[in-house]
């Protein structure tokens, strides 16, 4: 297991709940944070909280752009001397069926949650190539069981999985290293959102248990910084539903009941074609 001290760690989404608990850990271990994020009002707040004139730099960043980004990470890189561990954590969802979702609410999801993280680890390629440094994306485990209202959402986790597997092996000549966490559940103003919204409550249950039951934002931040200092390829949180990942298709059927007719019905019907729709 390898020291974060004074590794230069690249973040995108970092204002978000688990983006800005893992930057907070990183800090602590002594880390060089570059934080990206959309919002450059809550990049400002997170910067008043972490901000550290020389550990710390922030830019504003749409993972949606790549020249953009492109700069964002060769700054990044300038500034610190280099990067060590890229963590492509920007991420959204939304709860709405296919039938009547506005196509570019799709499209803007595996935009971000997709193509985003190419797109970051395509500009961090160079940089962790001199460092032989490691790529860590946020998948889910959307990745392996597949709900209801959310093609987009679980269909870019997927695909998130299987892109890195191929990433993987074409940096490891390399010495770079390739990783996916795969969080339930965990709370995050992203699934305050969803609480909220009643499509989502209705399919979830309000995650008061079972399967589905919330886990701390806390919980999935150790994992993730515990996942950087041993290079890891991947990584369930909690560490109890490995097994089942591993055999979802098995479970399919199984898992494929837990969801009720009715309930899928009721969740349509009080979806929005935005896919948002909050009480």
């Amino acid at each position: 297991m390898q020291s974060l001290k004074d590794k230069v760690i690249v973040i995108t989404g970092s204002t978000g709940g688990l983006g800005n608990g893992v930057a907070e850990a990183c800090l602590a271990e002594g880390a060089k944070l570059a934080l990206m994020d959309v919002n450059e009002e809550t990049l400002a707040q997170q910067m008043s909280v972490l901000g550290n004139i020389h550990n710390v730099r922030s830019w504003v960043v749409d993972v949606r752009n790549m020249e953009n980004l492109q700069q964002a990470m060769d700054e990044a890189a300038a500034y610190f001397g280099g990067i060590d561990i890229v963590f492509a954590n920007a991420g959204i969802t939304a709860f709405a069926p296919m039938e009547t979702m506005q196509p570019d609410v799709f499209e803007r999801v595996i935009d971000i949650n997709l193509t985003g993280v190419w797109r970051t680890f395509h500009a961090a390629a160079p940089h962790v190539k001199k460092s032989r440094g490691y790529l860590l994306a946020t998948a889910s485990m959307a990745s392996f069981f597949h709900s209801p209202l959310q093609a987009h959402y679980t269909s870019s986790k997927a695909a998130v999985w299987a892109m890195c597997n191929s990433i993987r092996l074409e940096m490891r000549s390399y010495g770079v290293r390739v990783g996916t966490i795969h969080p339930t559940f965990f709370r995050t103003a992203m699934m305050e959102n969803t609480l909220q919204d009643s499509a989502g409550s209705k399919l979830w249950g309000g995650n008061r248990g079972g399967l589905w039951k919330m886990i701390s934002c806390e919980d999935v931040v150790r994992v993730a910084v515990r996942m950087m200092k041993k290079r890891q390829s991947f990584r369930v949180v909690p560490l109890q539903m490995t097994v089942s990942a591993k055999i979802a298709d098995l479970l399919r059927p199984v898992l494929a009941m837990l969801f009720k007719d009715k309930s899928i019905r009721e969740s349509i019907d009080s979806a929005s074609v935005t896919g948002w729709n909050k009480r």
